[in-house]
C-alpha cells in the first residue's frame, strides 16, 4: 500500500477519509448496516452518530412486520444466522415518530426501504423521497428471510432495472441498492441495478444458511433457513464485493463480517468506496465506532493521506484473477 520500505508516518490530521456516494459526501467510510443498529437513535446514548460515515437504519416496509417466529438468532462457529423477517413499525409509525428522532442526531441517515413488489417500494420512496433528515436510501434487494418479495424474487436482473428504473425519478437523494450474494453471477445483478439509475451499490447481504439441533430434529431458527454473517463469510463477501466494484462504474459499499480496522481497509483495498458494520455490533456496541478510528490509524501510520489512495489497489495476477494454475517455466521442476 505504501511506497517500498518503511512507511513514513503522518499526523491524523492530515487523514482524508471522505468518500463521496453519489451526491452524498460521507465524513468517513464506515457505516452501520441495517438491521444491526436499529433505527439509529436507539444506539446515540452509546456511540457518537455523527463521527460515523453514516447510520443505515432498520428495513422500513410500506405495512407494520411482526416479523418471523422464535427462534430468531442461532449462533454458528465464527458467525450468527438470523430469522429477523423485517420486523419494523411500518411505513406511518416511521414517518411520525423515528424520523423526528433521527432529524435531532447530527448522523448522516441513510434509510432502507424494502417492499415485496416495485409498487410497495415506489410508494415509500414517494412518501419519504423528499422528507428531511434522510440522506440516500438503500433499497434492500436482498433479504433472505421473507417468503415474498426477498432475495430470490429480486435475483433476476431485468426485475432488478426495471425497478430501479421506475424509482429513479421518485427522489433527488443516492439510491443503493443492496444486492444479494446468493447469485449465480453477481456482475450481473450489480450491472442490472447500474443501467436503471442506482448511484451505488452494497455488496453484499447474509448468505442462507441452515443450522439443525439433532435433537429434534429441528432447525435452531424458527423456519429452516436464515441469514449468515459475521466472520465466517467475509471472504466470501470480499469476494463478491471485489466482483461487483469491477463490473460497475458506480462505489459499492462493501459489507460482510467486518470487524476492525483492517478488515475495512481490504475491501477497500479489493474495490470498496466504504463499509458497512453489522453483526460485530451485537458483540461490542461500538464496533462500527471502534472501526472507523482503527482505519484512520492505520492510514496515518502507513503514511496514507487519502483513501483514494488504496482503494482499488489489488490486483491479482492473471492466473490468480482467470482462477487457473500457472504452466511451470521450461525446465522448472514439477
Amino acid at each position: 500500500m505504501s511506497a517500498p520500505g518503511r512507511p513514513r508516518p503522518i499526523a491524523l490530521s492530515r487523514v482524508d477519509t471522505r468518500v463521496a456516494i453519489g451526491g452524498l459526501v460521507l465524513r468517513n467510510p464506515v457505516l452501520t448496516a441495517s438491521g444491526c443498529f436499529g433505527y439509529g437513535d436507539e444506539y446515540a446514548h452509546v456511540v457518537p452518530l455523527e463521527a460515523l460515515g453514516g447510520v443505515v437504519t432498520k428495513t422500513v416496509t410500506v405495512e407494520p412486520r411482526p416479523g418471523n417466529p422464535p427462534s430468531r438468532i442461532a449462533e454458528t462457529p465464527s458467525g450468527m444466522l438470523n430469522s429477523i423477517g423485517l420486523e419494523n413499525v411500518g411505513l406511518v409509525r416511521f414517518r411520525a415518530e423515528k424520523l423526528p428522532r433521527l432529524r435531532a442526531l447530527r448522523a448522516t441517515v441513510v434509510a432502507s426501504l424494502g417492499g415485496e413488489t416495485a409498487d410497495e417500494l415506489a410508494e415509500l420512496l414517494e412518501a419519504l423521497g423528499g422528507e428531511a433528515g434522510i440522506g440516500a436510501f438503500e433499497i434492500n434487494f436482498s433479504c433472505p428471510n421473507v417468503a415474498a418479495g426477498g432475495a430470490r424474487y429480486w435475483a433476476e436482473p431485468a426485475r432488478l432495472e426495471a425497478t430501479m428504473r421506475r424509482l429513479r425519478p421518485l427522489t433527488a437523494r443516492p439510491l443503493i441498492a443492496k444486492l444479494s450474494p446468493d447469485v449465480t453471477d453477481i456482475r450481473e445483478t450489480a450491472r442490472a441495478c447500474e443501467r436503471g439509475g442506482a448511484d451505488a451499490l452494497t455488496a453484499v447481504n447474509t448468505f442462507v444458511g441452515m443450522a439443525i439441533d439433532l435433537e429434534g430434529p429441528r432447525s435452531r431458527l424458527g423456519r429452516a433457513t436464515g441469514g449468515l454473517s459475521g466472520p465466517a463469510i467475509k471472504p466470501l463477501a470480499l469476494a463478491r464485493c471485489h466482483e461487483a466494484a469491477h463490473a460497475v462504474a458506480i462505489p459499492v459499499i462493501g459489507s460482510g463480517g467486518i470487524a476492525s480496522g483492517r478488515d475495512a481497509l481490504e475491501f477497500i483495498v479489493a474495490g470498496a468506496a466504504a463499509v458497512q458494520v453489522g453483526t460485530a455490533t451485537f458483540v461490542e456496541p461500538t464496533a462500527s465506532i471502534r472501526v472507523a478510528e482503527e482505519l484512520r490509524a492505520w492510514l496515518a501510520a502507513n503514511g496514507v493521506a487519502s483513501l483514494a489512495q488504496l482503494r482499488d489497489r489489488f490486483e491479482a495476477a492473471p492466473a490468480q484473477a482467470e482462477a487457473r494454475p500457472e504452466r511451470p517455466r521450461t525446465g522448472a521442476a514439477r
